[in-house]
């Protein structure tokens, strides 16, 4: 055994002392995850609360989706004396996937003095951004790169923490260095390919197109496509544009298996289970008590525009794309799951008030956080927040939703051109995006027509061609007085993680509008997707 190979003598224990451990590790290693589970729980039969047996079956749980029993099992397994950075380090990544960065930093933070390591500080900059500590998380990251100069992956995470602080030159150059360091890392060059400016030269095509002939894996090959997708745009060469977004949308679409057909039940359910006599039972808001805004569209529909402008009103605070309310979902789900099959809907409608009310306080305590300032309204606009309304509506009565919506193709063509994460998976196929804002249209006029939803609607081309005329309504529906603040947007000073960062900073325009026509003839999948939709666009 080599000198100092921890790790090696841990395999040959685990050989040696506990076989099922050993192949559980075979099977996991090789995709065989419920099997693995099996024999670790074997094991875990003969000898109850052996800490590496309950760190193992974290480990798979984790792998499974399964987050609440990862995090018990990575809990149990230090509590019973599980020694080493391993499961600390997996107990992170659980705490951060279920969205509890307070805890996932206090044990980064502790990691971190036991052994030092580049990844855990990587991560501590992403879960410090998650907490509004932009400043910390670019220092951070700049750290990093000191660090290890030759990474290009921290080149471009610092690339990012630059741009969303609005310092692009800096930012460019910060891509750039990865790129230099790595011609096929298609991550930096969708970094410079997204900044709305025309960056990407002539001599940046061809390197491009030289690092997809080798580029194997996706990660690098479909962002590729996406920037190159960008450049032949910047140069009105429309054919080529279109076939590097379609090769993109398609590597990523083959990678995950995406259905239509999940999101159109789930909006049968919401129309066909929730009627007006559903809230008689459910509590008002409590006085005193934060009132959140919920800006839910579909994304590339001017939700952070509309944040922007919402910030800049005295009472309002805002606090960026919050992950919270996915999180609890996921966690509710994951529980009632484990008894019997379930859906969203049937989850909200079988909550009692206790367990509402102790989700909503949950979200408040880590919205705040968030909110520094105090104020008596704050704004959480991640955007797939729309299919969660009923679920908001039922943890945080005091909740108000501004929907705002966009021409159809234009939405769904900008999201199609996006180099999204499996986050926005139906953004990959010009069919799914088009059923996907046609289920949106369908789940949002259904709640709009219910009294006990406040939800306000702004159209977003109205909003950029009469910004006050939107404005107005949309403050009195809120409760508070019109300020003209809200129409200097673009002087407020915040950072901005999202792919608008540079247009908030920036006055009203009509740049983004009609893109799509220079596209018309490809888009035909959309356009059957939509329906009578596209015939209003």
């Amino acid at each position: 055994m080599p000198p100092g190979c921890g790790h090696c003598w841990d395999i040959m224990t685990d050989i040696v002392a506990f076989p099922l451990l050993a192949e559980a590790d075979r099977l996991a290693a090789t995709g065989q995850l419920e099997q693995a589970a099996g024999l670790v729980m074997q094991h875990l039969r003969e000898r109850p609360k052996e800490p590496r047996g309950l760190a193992a079956l974290g480990k798979i749980a984790s792998r499974l989706g399964a987050l609440n029993q990862a995090e018990a099992f990575l809990k149990s397994a230090l509590a019973q004396g599980a020694a080493g950075p391993d499961v600390l380090r997996d107990l992170a990544s659980v705490l951060n996937q279920q969205e509890k960065p307070i805890e996932t930093l206090r044990l980064l933070d502790h990691l971190q003095r036991l052994a030092p390591d580049t990844k855990v500080q990587a991560l501590r900059a992403v879960v410090l951004d998650k907490l509004g500590r932009h400043d910390d998380a670019l220092a951070e990251r700049h750290a990093l790169v000191l660090a290890e100069p030759g990474n290009p992956f921290f080149w471009v995470f610092y690339g990012h923490s630059l741009r969303s602080q609005g310092r692009v030159p800096d930012a460019v150059e910060a891509y750039r260095q990865a790129t230099t360091l790595d011609f096929e890392c298609g991550e930096a060059w969708w970094g410079l390919a997204s900044i709305k400016s025309r960056i990407l030269t002539d001599a940046d095509i061809v390197e491009m197109e030289r690092a997809l002939k080798i580029a194997i894996d996706i990660r690098n090959s479909a962002p590729l496509h996406f920037a190159l997708g960008r450049a032949w745009h910047d140069r009105a060469q429309y054919e080529r544009a279109f076939s590097h977004y379609a090769l993109g949308n398609q590597q990523r679409a083959d990678s995950i298996g995406y259905r239509r057909e999940e999101l159109t039940e789930e909006v049968d359910e919401l129309i066909a289970k929730v009627e007006p006599s559903l809230f008689a039972s459910w509590p008002a808001a409590a006085p005193d008590v934060a009132t959140p805004i919920f800006v839910v569209s579909l994304p590339r529909s001017g939700s952070t525009l509309l944040e922007q402008m919402l910030a800049c009103h005295p009472q309002i605070e805002a606090a960026g794309e919050l992950p919270y309310i996915p999180a609890l979902l996921r966690s509710e789900m994951e529980e009632q799951t484990r008894r019997q099959k379930t859906s969203v809907v049937d989850l909200v409608l079988g909550m009692d008030a206790a367990r509402a009310q102790a989700l909503g306080a949950e979200y408040l305590r880590r919205s705040a956080h968030h909110r520094p300032g105090d104020k008596p309204f704050f704004v959480d606009k991640l955007p797939h927040n729309w299919s969660n309304i009923l679920f908001i509506r039922r943890i945080l009565p005091q909740a108000r939703f501004l929907l705002i919506q966009r021409n159809p193709l234009d939405c769904c063509f900008s999201n199609f051109t996006q180099s999204f994460s499996v986050a926005h998976a139906s953004s990959f196929n010009l069919a799914d995006i088009g059923q996907c804002y046609v289920d949106h249209v369908r789940a949002t006029q259904h709640l709009s027509t219910l009294p006990d939803v406040p939800l306000h609607t702004i159209i977003y081309e109205d909003l950029v061609q009469e910004p006050e005329h939107q404005l107005r309504p949309m403050l009195d529906f809120l409760g508070l007085e019109w300020d003209p603040a809200v129409l200097e947007f673009y002087k407020l000073d915040r950072v901005v993680r999202t792919p608008s960062s540079e247009q908030v900073r920036r006055p009203l325009n009509d740049q983004g509008m009609g893109i799509w026509h220079a596209y018309a003839k490809w888009l035909g999948p959309l356009r059957e997707a939509l329906g009578p939709l596209a015939a209003d666009a």
